[in-house]
């Protein structure tokens, strides 16, 4: 079992309900993400969340969500910048009674994952989770977020004293460490592997990131017309490197084939984006000023 305190984002999102919203939505802050956001706002549960990309027009994402469903309102965690993501959402907002409010100094995150991480958590807070429940416990905020490492985890929001206290029980790791298991695992970041020019079914973020039947959304009909062309021509992969760093291309026949846009601590693993048919498992290839060996795509 491992724990980290994140350095994230946390926006509060509330409003008023609504006279005249899409069928099946009360609130204005509920419509106002539905229709901004790439997943389902409209069918969250209360005490739950779900993870959600906010997409261009051309359905490359801008920004990544983590969003947790509360009685009231929703928080958004997110690493992007609060100031510019609100400025923006009030742009968007028009007339729509939403409002917004920057928790971040009031709620710092730890993370805590691994194997013995339920059980710490139900011995610590006196129940278990389910996946994806967000529950309000002794002036924390602690969610089931299976999404974030691909593993069992625990999202904990509140003071930083009850944070550090927390921590200091488990097996604390840096934000390098964090970031190189990130690697290892093969999930894409915001501003890494989720970038412009690249469309986040690249990165196999399908199955939980992203609706294709809610509705209209920004970026959806981009979204749609990739999905509905069957499998993309690229797609994210992990590789063993040798001498690579960010931004190097992979080669193939004096051609770009791919790109790297990670790279571990080690220098030893990266991932990166790769055209599908030259996607063969095992194989190495020459990059920047060294070579890559493919060792696995996401989908």
């Amino acid at each position: 079992m491992k724990g980290i305190l994140l350095e994230r984002r946390k926006i509060k999102v509330y409003g008023k309900q609504g006279k005249i919203l899409p069928k099946g939505i009360q609130e204005e802050h509920t419509a106002f993400l539905h229709n901004l956001l790439s997943n389902d706002i409209k069918g969250m549960k209360e005490s739950s969340l779900s993870y959600n990309l906010w997409l261009r027009q051309n359905g490359t994402p801008i920004e990544d969500f983590f969003v947790y469903k509360l009685s009231d309102h929703y928080i958004l965690d997110t690493e992007g910048d609060v100031k510019n993501i609100l400025e923006e959402f009030n742009k968007l907002k028009l007339s729509m009674r939403v409002y917004f409010e920057d928790l971040t100094e009031r709620l710092s995150h730890a993370f805590i994952f691994g194997e013995g991480a339920g059980k710490f958590v139900e011995e610590f807070f006196g129940m278990s989770f389910e996946d994806g429940q967000v529950r309000e416990l002794n002036g924390l905020i602690v969610a089931k977020n299976n999404m974030r490492l691909r593993e069992e985890g625990y999202d904990i929001l509140g003071s930083r004293e009850k944070l550090e206290e927390i921590l200091n029980r488990v097996g604390r790791i840096t934000p390098q460490e964090f970031e190189d298991i990130r690697i290892e695992k093969l999930i894409p970041r915001i501003r890494k592997e989720l970038r412009e020019g690249f469309s986040p079914l690249e990165a196999g973020l399908l199955s939980y990131a992203i609706s294709l039947t809610k509705g209209c959304y920004v970026g959806q009909e981009a979204i749609a017309r990739v999905y509905y062309r069957g499998r993309t021509p690229r797609t994210l992969a992990k590789f063993e490197v040798k001498n690579v760093k960010e931004g190097d291309k992979i080669r193939e026949d004096n051609k770009d084939i791919g790109l790297i846009t990670s790279v571990n601590s080690k220098g030893d693993k990266a991932l990166g984006y790769i055209l599908r048919a030259k996607a063969q498992i095992g194989k190495t290839l020459p990059c920047g000023a060294g070579e890559v060996k493919l060792l696995e795509v996401v989908s």
